[in-house]
């Protein structure tokens, strides 16, 4: 059972199942912050680091909190990656994955879609930022709004 959202302790962020943080939808690079720095432990400099490398390579970048996850898109190509806190991992979602090369090794039953699943002390920036630059140049996913 889902506990109830956290009231009146601003900074205080529920953690939902996995640790993943429960963050209202909104817009911006404000929400995405918020979901980054209530990400548990190490997990939150993944976060960090990820939010750091599609900012230095995506200098356009939007950014978004939907489904308690980060979002981030391309206004008028759509939204090209997200990512969400498991117990053990940090799923980063190329959601036009399989275009990437090489391609990320997680898939699914999205044809389009590939992750990579980042364990503790496991990032690997060069390879990410590749993945990063080559995702944000493709027409990206445009399911929940349009960018």
């Amino acid at each position: 059972m889902k506990k109830p959202a956290a009231k009146g302790g601003e900074g205080k962020v529920v953690l939902l199942s996995g640790g993943n943080p429960q963050i209202a939808k909104a817009d911006g690079d404000a929400p995405v912050q918020s979901y980054i720095a209530a990400m548990p432990g190490w997990k939150s400099d993944v976060g960090r680091r990820l939010d750091e490398v599609i900012v230095r390579t995506v200098p356009n970048v939007r950014k978004a909190v939907r489904w308690n996850s980060p979002w981030y898109g391309i206004e008028g190509m759509g939204w090209f990656l997200s990512t969400h806190v498991f117990t053990r991992y940090v799923k980063v979602t190329f959601l036009n994955g399989a275009s990437l090369q090489p391609e990320p090794p997680g898939s699914g039953k999205d044809p389009d879609a590939r992750w990579l699943d980042i364990h503790e002390g496991e990032f690997d920036e060069e390879q990410m930022e590749e993945w990063v630059r080559q995702s944000a140049a493709l027409p990206g996913w445009d399911g929940f709004d349009t960018l």
